[in-house]
């Protein structure tokens, strides 16, 4: 690998893979090429644990022979390949069963405008430094009286981009760097342990959340879970911690999914134009933030990305195509095509946040004199066919508007239809990961424990 900064070698071959697919004759072609960086380390006990570096550049390349397409991928970048492997991925179309949806974006959805969304920090950390940060986390972590152990705490740095070249006429690349650190503490002793982690995430060094706060926090909530207790099964409000509160918006995400749709798998097939949450509640798709976790200038498919209202005061407004579910589909593209270099496009969300509500968190819980504040939930029980939900939880028990014991060992279950009807969001919403969430309240779920 050249600099990890300099994408030309990249972008050269990417732009010959795709003449040679033409000149082999493909009817069509793009190429993706893929560069990664990343350096971590762990420590655990005070004592580094590992040290890891990797770095590679890979591309692929799809062809088209009329409505039939395949992809190859590569990371042997020389020269003396890109023949050979055009050849491939031509023949290999050719025996390809047809896709009457299958294509490049049309020339009118083709961008040449590029955003500048601040994703690149202009420098990695050295080993050493990304030593220290871990040291001080898992320190942090450790003075918190009533933790007894680490789990680890990590350090990482790098940065990742992608190039993409079609026959179409589209030229783009970007780069963005990504750090994190994370940490997990154990509180307790023998059989009667708890465990609990915290981490952050950023494209820029600077905006990470400070390690000593990391440390703390992790500590602090895995000493709040010491000696949880069982509940009786009964049908409450559920009041999801912000970092759980996430998942519930990405099921929303899974459900509204082009790929879904065209296969006639979800709960949410034709309620397009519906309200599904109460009013004033809205969904923000935004794959433009500046500094975003998945913000990206461009799609996978070499269109326009722009932040896109998924709900708008409680009703559905769009679903999350890629080019070919929405010619399945009979509509337009939303530019949400995401793409590996051994795979065909497909579409998936961005930076996906719900807006906040008016109330604190405090707020929420006050209202319940009887009821659960979910913390950590376990399990992917979530069908998206039917919207049926069942996760296992722990978290707090709340009565009388107010945290009383830590519980574990239970069972939330519902409907996602009646999960987003009844949902009122907190004014805490955090930009921390992916997907991004306030706390949330939902009314009725049942809580099945003994």
């Amino acid at each position: 690998m050249t600099s990890p900064f300099d994408q030309s070698g990249l972008t050269a071959t990417a732009e010959r893979l795709v003449a040679a697919a033409l000149a082999a004759g493909a009817d069509a072609a793009d190429a993706l090429a893929v560069r990664s960086l990343s350096q971590s380390v762990t420590v655990r006990d005070r004592a580094i644990e590992e040290s890891e570096r990797s770095e590679a550049d890979n591309i692929g390349l799809r062809a088209f022979v009329g409505r039939r397409q395949a992809v190859v991928s590569t990371n042997d970048l020389g020269r003396d390949g890109t023949d050979v492997l055009a050849e491939r991925a031509v023949a290999m179309a050719r025996a390809a069963p047809e896709d009457r949806f299958a294509g490049l974006a049309e020339p009118e959805l083709v961008t040449r405008n590029f955003p500048d969304l601040d994703l690149l920090d202009g420098a990695l950390p050295t080993v050493g430094a990304l030593e220290e940060l871990a040291r001080v986390t898992e320190a942090a972590a450790l003075a918190v009286r009533g933790v007894t152990k680490s789990g680890g705490a990590s350090a990482s740095a790098g940065v990742g981009g992608m190039v993409l070249v079609s026959s179409a006429g589209f030229r783009g690349a970007y780069l963005g760097s990504h750090y994190g650190i994370s940490v997990e503490a154990i509180a307790g002793e023998g059989t009667a342990m708890e465990s609990d982690h915290d981490s952050s995430s950023a494209r820029h060094g600077e905006d990470l959340d400070a390690a000593e706060a990391i440390g703390k926090s992790a500590g602090e909530r895995a000493v709040k879970r010491l000696n949880p207790r069982k509940v009786a099964t009964r049908r409450v409000p559920v009041v999801y911690d912000w970092r759980p509160a996430a998942s519930l918006i990405g099921h929303l995400a899974s459900a509204i999914n082009g790929s879904a749709l065209a296969r006639r798998t979800s709960f949410l097939q034709g309620r397009l134009g519906e309200r599904i949450f109460a009013k004033g509640i809205s969904v923000i798709d935004d794959p433009l933030r500046r500094r975003g976790l998945r913000s990206q200038p461009f799609a996978a498919e070499g269109d326009a990305t722009a932040r896109r209202g998924l709900v708008e005061d409680g009703v559905l407004t769009s679903w999350v195509l890629d080019c070919a579910t929405a010619r399945e589909l009979g509509l337009k593209t939303t530019g949400n095509a995401q793409r590996g270099v051994s795979s065909v496009p497909s579409p998936g969300v961005s930076n996906l946040h719900l807006e906040p509500g008016p109330l604190s968190p405090q707020a929420l819980i006050a209202e319940i004199d009887d009821g659960l504040f979910v913390t950590d939930l376990i399990g992917m029980g979530a069908n998206v066919v039917t919207g049926d939900y069942s996760r296992g939880a722990a978290g707090f028990w709340i009565e009388r508007g107010k945290l009383a014991f830590p519980v574990s060992e239970v069972t939330i279950a519902g409907n996602l239809i009646d999960i987003f009807r009844t949902l009122t969001p907190a004014n805490d919403l955090k930009f921390r990961h992916g997907i991004n969430a306030p706390t949330v309240r939902v009314d009725d779920l049942t809580v099945a424990g003994v």
